[in-house]
Formats: C-alpha cells, structure tokens, sequence
C-alpha cells in the first residue's frame, strides 16, 4: 500500500505539472517519490542504484553536449537561415520548415531542434509579414514526428533502445518509413487548414538576415557529428559512441565548459534517475505486473492495443513517465521486438495531440509566446489531432 500511494502521488504531480502551494515541478517530484521508496523501506539503497539505467543517461548526456556544440556554433540557426532564402513561397516554406525540423529530430534530440528554430522561423515570418502559426506548428509537429525515426530522436527512444537492445539502423529500418509518412500527413494537413494564409505576396521574398556561424568550432562539430551518426549506422554501442563524440568535443580551445554545462538539461536527466527508482520500487513489489494484467483485456498484446495505451498513458503524465511504465513488461510480451517499436512509435505521435503532449510542443510555445505570439490551446489541437490519429494510425498498419 505505501509503494502504491507513493507511486501514485509521484505520477499525479507528474501529470498535473506541479502541487498547489508548493513550488515542487515534475523532476521534483520524481526526487521525492524516489527518496520515499527508498527510506520507507520500499527499495533498498543498493537496489534503488542498481534500477537505473546509466546506460540510457549517458546516451542522453552525450548527445546533449554534441547538440550544445552544433547550437553554439550556429549549425541549425544556419541551416534554417539557408532553408527560408530558398524557400520563398509559403507553401514550399511550411513544407521545408516541416522536411528540415523532421530530419534534424530524427538525428538529434527534438527538444533543442525546437529550442533553435522557434525564434528563428517567427523572425522569417516577421519578415514577410506572415502569421507565424502555420509555421510554429510546423515546427512543434514535425519535430515530434520526425524523432520517432531514431533511437536518438527523443528521450523516450533512447531509453527504449537501451532497454530493448534494439539496434540503431534495425530502429531506424522498422520506424524511418512511419516517420517520413508521418512528416508527409503533417504537411498536407496544415497545408488545407491554412491554406488561404499560404497564398503568396510581394513580401515573401523579404531578405532574411545571414546567420552567423563559428567556422572553426562548426567544422569541429559537424566532423564529430558524422563520426557519432556512423558509429551508430556500425552497430557500435550508441552510449558509448555518444561519450566519445561528447569526450572529442569537450578537449577545445575556444569554448568555456561552462557555456556548455548550462546548455544540458540536467531536469530531464534528474527526472529519468527519479523514475528509474520508483517504477525500480514498484517492480519490486510486482504491482506493474497486476496493472498490466487488469488492462490485458484491452488487447495490449497487440501493436493497436500496446499503440492506443501508450498514446494514452503518454497524453495523461508525459511520454517519458509512460514508457518507464512499460519497459518492466514489455520483454515478457510475446514478440516484444516489435512491442518495444510500437511503444516508440506511439509514445512520440502521441505527442502531437495537445499542447501538453511533449516537452517540444512547451518550447516552442513558450518560446513564441516570450516573443509576443500566443498560440492557444484550440489553435494547436486543430493541428495536433488529426496529425496525431493519422500519423499513429500508419504507425499501426506498417509495424502491423
């Protein structure tokens, strides 16, 4: 009963976002319940260290220093600079904001592909006189879509793959095809809903300020960069080849660690020790297995079934939390291989339901909103909701 009610209130704080009266967030929460299970006895100090996977949290460590560095170095501001020059009708701009986003995301974690390109598309649009919206939901979608493609796509993919042993281009093989799908609905979608604010003007040919980039520290990352992506396309450790990117990158010159550090989002990797102790503490006392046995029912077995609770479970207390849950059952699944691919895949679409969704959806809407752009919560599930039916809809008919 205490392991219950401590899970229960960690993943209620987690859901909600925060408690009344307290200033406690998300990875908060996760450090209190963790620090619950073990003093109440629920987990011993020995096995609470054992529940996490350090595999996973070097991975997401590595790949945020390389992404710190292509960020610094101006990689990504640069490329969305060089895509809106090109690109100067609307429609072919949405469409290569959409192909842009969705690639860079299935390369390197989603959220910071956001964190770049919001403030740069609003300063395209700006430009052109254009509302930016079509443009941000561009962004915030295909980012989601397209990182359901790799392991290294988004948090929840990368510990997917460190749990499943699921290898870099066999993922890529399985989920690439659903993602460049996906990227193509997300496309045609908002394309008919803005439609009528696509047709061309005289601004759009607008000039769009030169990104500058810093050339040494650029050529550096970009050579680490293609090493760490064919390390992963060999078949070698992706944890291990993400530290040794990491490691090259951080022997530099010219770069303060310090900027670096500030760049790594230390919550996240907080939040996935916390959870690994609590689902550790409820694995223990085998409750997720009479959970999952209540809901056996539901068809979860199958990829439609498995599909439909993950987008579920991911829309009520985030993707990341969700997939935790699944992790202690899957491999005792029959056919977990393609399981463990389903969970990918559905964790990360169902991310474009609402704007609560995914982390990415809250950057780039609360990056646009600090530049004075309010995007609503209707706005965004006019998109998201038919992107997000469709898109997992494909998911279930190819891994099917």
């Amino acid at each position: 009963m205490i392991v219950v009610l401590i899970f229960l209130a960690t993943y209620a704080v987690i859901a909600v976002g925060g408690v009344p009266g307290l200033r406690i967030d998300r990875t908060g929460a996760a450090i209190v319940g963790a620090v619950l299970m073990v003093v109440s006895g629920s987990i011993s100090f020995d096995e609470a260290v054992k529940a996490v996977d350090f595999h996973t949290l070097v991975l997401l460590f590595g790949m945020m220093i390389l992404v710190a560095y292509l960020r610094l170095a101006g990689a990504f501001a640069a490329l969305a600079s060089f895509v809106s020059r090109r690109a100067t009708r609307p429609p072919a701009l949405l469409v290569a904001i959409v192909a842009t986003a969705g690639a860079l995301s299935a390369l390197f974690v989603n959220d910071a592909i956001c964190l770049v390109f919001t403030p740069v598309v609003l300063e395209i649009a700006t430009a052109r006189g254009r509302r930016p919206l079509p443009y941000l939901l561009a962004v915030a979608t295909a980012s989601n879509i397209g990182s359901a493609a790799t392991i290294t796509g988004n948090p929840q993919n990368m510990l997917i793959g460190s749990m499943s042993h699921i290898s870099f281009r066999a993922f890529a093989a399985a989920l690439a095809p659903v993602a460049i799908a996906g990227l193509v609905i997300d496309a045609l979608i908002l394309w008919l809903l803005f439609r009528r604010e696509l047709q061309s003007h005289a601004g759009d040919a607008a000039p769009f300020r030169v990104i500058r980039t810093q050339k040494a520290m650029l050529t550096k990352s970009l050579v680490v960069a293609a090493g760490v992506v064919a390390g992963f396309l060999a078949g070698f450790d992706t944890a291990m080849v993400a530290a040794a990117g990491a490691a090259a990158l951080l022997v530099t010159r010219r770069v303060s660690p310090r900027k670096i550090y500030a760049a790594i989002d230390w919550d996240l990797l907080v939040l996935f020790v916390g959870l690994f102790v609590v689902v550790g503490a409820i694995e223990k006392a085998g409750i997720d297995t009479r959970i999952f046995a209540a809901l056996e029912p539901l068809g979860m077995h199958s990829v439609a079934g498995l599909s439909a609770m993950a987008a579920v479970l991911a829309n009520l207390v985030s993707n990341v939390p969700a997939v935790m849950l699944f992790t202690r059952v899957i491999p005792e699944m029959p056919d977990p291989r393609k399981l463990w691919l389903a969970l990918a895949m559905a964790s990360t679409l169902a991310g474009n339901l609402t704007i609560l969704g995914s982390i990415a959806n809250l950057i780039v809407v609360e990056g646009a909103r600090r530049r004075g752009v309010v995007i609503t919560f209707r706005e965004y599930a006019r998109v998201g909701i038919p992107v997000t039916i469709a898109t997992i809809a494909v998911g279930v008919w190819w891994l099917s």
